[in-house]
């Protein structure tokens, strides 16, 4: 007995060996570090950008304009990420829109239409009901073949179908039957729009990073030269540079206080992936204030 007790406290002492993995280097070395923002340039954007600001403000308050004209209004500021400026003006577009009921059954309404206001309205909390895509139903529950060759509206449907909530099975039926028929004719689609088919076949809007996917859209916005807007597309390129900046300040002020720390060494079995933290984080605190 006591012989098993001397051998257990002996076994007790051996030094427990853990694998240690070793984690590669950082990608970024003192890229962040060497960063310096040019204030000069900073206040040059936030001037210009306030002006522009005052004039998008004023064409979100503009007496006199449909709802599906503000509601495309509303839908590009948002993918070319400045909408955060305007929260407010366009809660109150929505609620306006929204208390509307408008008769999404008219003919007036085409696919497009009908799924982007279905998808703004829910992304900002309204309850719209799905019910509203049953004009695009035959009798036998399947979706309408005419519109399989609508590349526009399928897209937008695709995109809507992401805000579906259980039970919904129309929106179920819409997301298999939008993707089959964007895949067969992603191939043939002209840009921009093929561009934005085979970006969404890929990601949806919905589980993008709203920064790349506000850089991807600025890019996208730039080459339709049918609905572009030279004033909108001037502000989204000024408002994406200044927070570009904004960002590497930030991972400047992170990345020394992570060097001075030393926590490479204290904690050398963590990753050195402070940038790679901060863009996470990121992804959910994107908007300045």
């Amino acid at each position: 007995m006591a012989s098993a007790i001397v051998e257990h406290a002996t076994n007790c002492e051996k030094e427990i060996v853990r694998p240690v993995v070793n984690f590669s280097p950082s990608l970024w070395g003192e890229q962040f570090i060497n960063f310096s923002i040019d204030y000069e340039l900073a206040e040059k954007y936030s001037m210009e950008i306030q002006g522009l600001k005052n004039e998008v403000r004023s064409m979100l308050k503009a007496p006199g304009k449909d709802m599906v004209e503000m509601m495309n209004l509303i839908e590009t500021l948002e993918r070319l990420g400045v909408s955060y400026h305007f929260e407010d003006e366009i809660e109150e577009l929505l609620e306006r829109f929204f208390n509307l009921n408008a008769n999404y059954a008219d003919e007036a309404y085409d696919l497009y239409t009908v799924a982007l206001h279905f998808r703004l309205f829910r992304q900002h909390g309204y309850r719209i009901s799905c019910g509203i895509f049953e004009k695009f139903i035959e009798e036998n529950g399947k979706f309408k073949e005419t519109i399989k060759s609508d590349a526009r509206g399928l897209l937008s449907l695709y995109e809507a179908a992401y805000l579906r909530v259980h039970g919904e099975d129309i929106l179920e039926d819409a997301l298999a039957f939008t993707t089959d028929n964007l895949k067969s004719m992603a191939p043939h689609l002209s840009s921009p729009l093929g561009k934005q088919v085979a970006h969404a076949l890929v990601q949806s809007i919905h589980f993008g990073n709203p920064r790349i996917e506000a850089h991807y859209f600025i890019t996208i916005y730039q080459e339709d030269e049918s609905s572009k807007n030279e004033l909108l597309l001037r502000f989204a390129k000024l408002d994406y540079n200044s927070l570009q900046m904004l960002h590497k300040q930030e991972l400047y002020e992170v990345s020394r206080w992570w060097k001075e720390l030393d926590l490479v060494t204290i904690l050398p079995y963590a990753r050195d992936r402070v940038v790679e933290c901060f863009f996470w984080a990121m992804g959910v605190y994107h908007e300045p204030q």
